[in-house]
Order: structure tokens, then C-alpha cells, then sequence
């Protein structure tokens, strides 16, 4: 199963469907990518933050396949968003993942309330990067529509992408149709909502109409909303399973009653991007 590129808003495509590796560790990494890939997963994500890119990088060169089908996407660590910091980090990124250049650059958060708020220099610096070739795309995470803005209106790049915490539970309505708006592609991190999701009983429900499981049932939710989405496991079964989630179809109303799940702010699991301060996490 091969899943569909979304064409991003500097003319490159990214698959919807990829593989995340928050949390796991060098062993993690060195069976569960290797095994991904061999399975038709295309789509890697890492960070500095998560202290895996040299596993990744291994990970992807142990896998047999072509650098050039696989899109790598990593982020800026917290501490390093003063320029040249950034650009020394960012160069660490690429020997680590053993790669020349990445398909996907992100800042991991704006951490607006550090820095003196300046995540736009910092933005800058990663148009340098799109700009020389060594990130094939630019984009952010966690930023909200007030940080989008801001670099829509100073800088000469519109981000390809905005990485944010999104599920049934918390659908970050307002940030969502304000990327679709801009032509800025969705990715939802805690796609399943931290593995809350698979005890709702609407997804149950679908779920056995459709013979899958109700994470697969999340995940098609995603899909058809049009995010882009990075499940992550260390289970060879269960990184069969969530890709199995291509095969699902779910009708015009079971989208919509999903949509009903929506608990707004209340339903968020992960830290608020306005007030998160910590450099960590």
C-alpha cells in the first residue's frame, strides 16, 4: 500500500501518510524504520528533540531503499533558535541522518514567550536552507494563526507545512482552516490522542461496520480531512495495522459524526503553544 502525496504550496509533494519515531529509542529506531520501509512506508519523521536522527539515518540506510523515495523530515531543537546556532544544529541534523540534504525542515515550537519572541529570525534562517537546497521544504509545528501570520507578512515564504497537536478529541479548528486557507498542510501529531481514541465508542462502532479497528478508523478520519499523519509503534503488527488504514473508507456522515467528537480546548493532551516555555519536551 503506497500512500498519496499531497502537493505542498512550494510545488513539492509529501506522502499523507508517514512514520513517526517520538520517544523511541536507538533500538526502537533501528527495527521499527527498517521495518516500516520494507513495509511501503515513504515518509520518516524525526527531530532533534527526540535524540534519534543518527538511528534514523541508520535505520533508513540499512533498509535497501532509495534515499531519493524516502522524505525525511526533521525539526529544530528548542535551545537552538538563535541563527547561528541554528545553522550549526541543522548541519548536525544532516550528518546524523547521513543525508545531504532533508525534505522537510520544521521549528518545533515558537516558543513566543522565549528568545524575546523572535521565532522570525529563526524562520529566516531556515529559508537559507530551502534557499542553498539542504531542506527540499520548509515548514513549523505548534505555531498558531497569530505565529503564521507573522511569518506570512515578514518573511518571503509561506510555511509548506504547520505541525499541530490534532485528533477527533481536539481538532484545532481555528488553525486548521486557517492553513487551508493559506495553502499550508496539516500534519496532526497525537493522531490517535495519546491511544485515547481507540476506546471512543462512535469509533467502535464504525469500526465493526467497516471490519477494521478503530484506530484505523481514526486514522481514515485523517486522511479524508486531508492531514497528513505520522502514527508511530515499535509493534510490527500494530505498523501493519495503522497503514492498513489506507483500505478504509469512511462514508460523508461517518466524517461528520467523528467531527462531533470535537471537545475544544479541553480535549488538547499536549502543551498550549502561547505559554509553553520549556526549552525540553
Amino acid at each position: 500500500m503506497m500512500s498519496t502525496r499531497i502537493p505542498l504550496n512550494d510545488g513539492k509533494r509529501i506522502p499523507q501518510f508517514g512514520f513517526g519515531t517520538y520517544k523511541m529509542t536507538d533500538d526502537d529506531v533501528a527495527h521499527a524504520v527498517t521495518f516500516a520501509l520494507r513495509e511501503g512506508y515513504r515518509h520518516i519523521d524525526t527531530a532533534q528533540m527526540y535524540h534519534n536522527e543518527a538511528a534514523v539515518g541508520r535505520a533508513i540506510a540499512a533498509s535497501g531503499v532509495p534515499r531519493e523515495e524516502i522524505f525525511v523530515t526533521t525539526k529544530l531543537d528548542n535551545p537552538n533558535h538563535e541563527p547561528a546556532v541554528a545553522r550549526r544544529t541543522f548541519a548536525e541534523s544532516l550528518e546524523k541522518l547521513g543525508t545531504d540534504y532533508v525534505d522537510l525542515f520544521l521549528i518545533h515550537w515558537p516558543l513566543p514567550q522565549q528568545y524575546g519572541g523572535d521565532y522570525l529570525s529563526t524562520w529566516k534562517v531556515l529559508e537559507e536552507f530551502k534557499a542553498d537546497g539542504r531542506a527540499r521544504s520548509i515548514g513549523v509545528s505548534n505555531f498558531q494563526q497569530h505565529h503564521l501570520e507573522r511569518l506570512i507578512q515578514d518573511s518571503e515564504t509561506v510555511p509548506a507545512v504547520d505541525q499541530i497537536e490534532l485528533h477527533p478529541y481536539f481538532q484545532n479548528v481555528g488553525v486548521a482552516e486557517f492553513c487551508r486557507e493559506n495553502r499550508i498542510v496539516v500534519e496532526a501529531w497525537s493522531p490517535l490522542a495519546r491511544g485515547a481514541i481507540v476506546k471512543e465508542p462512535l469509533l467502535e462502532r464504525i469500526a465493526a461496520v467497516h471490519n477494521c479497528t478503530p484506530a484505523q478508523v481514526a486514522l481514515a478520519w485523517h486522511i479524508a480531512k486531508g492531514h497528513v499523519v505520522f502514527p508511530k509503534s515499535v509493534t510490527h503488527s500494530r505498523i501493519v495495522e495503522n497503514l492498513g488504514a489506507l483500505n478504509v473508507n469512511l462514508t460523508v456522515n461517518e466524517v461528520e459524526r467523528i467531527n462531533e467528537l470535537d471537545r475544544g480546548e479541553a480535549g488538547r493532551t499536549g502543551r498550549n503553544p502561547d505559554t509553553m516555555q520549556r526549552y525540553q519536551g
